[in-house]
């Protein structure tokens, strides 16, 4: 019986020795080289942390005919605890992680080998290094402070986040629940860790020195007037969107949500405007990621819609990346140019979170976040 055990262990061993060789050999394949491997497997399963998976969906089976992308609309928070859980019971249901949330990404997923690095070969040299590693940055993301230009054609209606604290913009200010969404959450840390600059904005606004009243930093301080302040939570980016950006308001809130949502402006009907010049910033900017399930039951698809994510040899990077070319969204392809109703990436005051940094005080903002509902 022994020997038998030790048998099939070894050709356990061996065969998944061979898988993680076999899937280091496609690391370095071409597009076309994938192409009859993943025809061959014939489904792809991508999660993912915007509802914009539906048009690579279908533009990737045009693409791809004989491959059957399933796209699943998934929150990054969400996204978080499934792969948890789903590596916990031991089972790998996406093949593609597209996701933002980098400061929690980094620690519980790509630290314990839930999800696993994949850059195209096609794009290496055209994406900065600090956009390969540790996993692939597809594009910068946003959570910034957005207005109605309808209603204030001269420019956002608070040039001081601190003005959202007074009594002119009492229940007036939404933003989604940062104990729901992680994304709002690290908008949350980074004001606390940005607390000089938010000290020194307080005093520029009000004439002088903050008083803290028990809070540990200016940071802190801020979020907790903001809250007193009757903010509003609501359970979605759209549900803000709607909020602030409706059209015919004569007296709209304004809203922390994404800069890249101004492209449904028109189908909406929405007059979303992003408050870029607001002291000391006007919210954070972050990293899209795309990586690999550490074991994908679909290797070379999962490969080939990462390299389709990342866009084409067009200008603008083609049906795989334009429902991100968008003013708003920053593609971290040096060879695109931004998109020209954006605001340069050089402009734009957001602050670029760091996410090991973000990580070491996210818990804490967290908990008084929850002290303060």
């Amino acid at each position: 019986m022994r020997v038998f055990q030790a048998t099939c262990f070894g050709a356990i061993a061996t065969l998944l020795s061979s898988a993680a060789v076999a899937d280091g050999h496609l690391d370095t394949m071409s597009a076309e080289d994938l192409l009859p491997l993943a025809q061959e497997e014939g489904t792809v399963t991508v999660y993912s942390f915007t509802s914009r998976i539906g048009r690579v969906e279908a533009a990737f089976e045009e693409a791809y005919p004989d491959i059957d992308l399933q796209g699943f609309d998934i929150s990054s928070t969400e996204q978080i605890a499934r792969l948890r859980a789903e590596a916990q019971a031991g089972v790998t249901n996406a093949d593609v992680i597209y996701i933002s949330d980098t400061p929690v990404v980094l620690t519980e997923l790509l630290e314990t080998g839930i999800i696993g690095p994949y850059v195209p070969p096609r794009v290496a040299d055209r994406v900065p290094d600090e956009f390969q590693s540790p996993l692939l940055a597809q594009r910068l993301s946003t959570k910034v402070l957005m207005y109605n230009e309808e209603a204030n054609p001269d420019g956002a209606p608070v040039s001081n986040l601190w003005e959202l604290t007074t009594d002119e913009w009492t229940g007036r200010v939404v933003m989604v629940d940062p104990l729901q969404r992680g994304d709002y959450l690290d908008l949350m840390t980074e004001i606390v860790l940005q607390s000089d600059a938010m000290e020194l904005t307080y005093e520029e606004l009000f004439g002088e020195a903050i008083d803290l009243d028990g809070m540990a930093n200016a940071g802190e301080k801020f979020i907790a007037d903001l809250f007193a302040n009757d903010l509003i939570l609501v359970s979605s980016t759209d549900d803000v969107n709607a909020a602030v950006g409706r059209l015919g308001q004569d007296n709209p809130p304004v809203g922390f949500t994404s800069y890249s949502d101004r492209r449904d402006n028109e189908e909406e009907g929405w007059a979303l405007q992003v408050a870029n010049d607001v002291a000391p910033s006007p919210g954070i900017i972050f990293p899209a990621i795309v990586a690999l399930a550490a074991e994908p039951n679909n290797p070379a698809a999962a490969r080939l819609v990462i390299d389709f994510l990342m866009g084409d040899e067009s200008e603008t990077g083609g049906p795989g990346l334009a429902p991100f070319y968008v003013a708003g969204d920053y593609v971290t392809r040096t060879d695109i140019p931004p998109h020209p109703d954006a605001v340069p990436l050089e402009d734009f005051n957001a602050w670029r979170i760091q996410p090991a940094e973000t990580a070491t005080i996210r818990a804490d903002v967290g908990d008084l976040v929850l002290t303060l509902q």
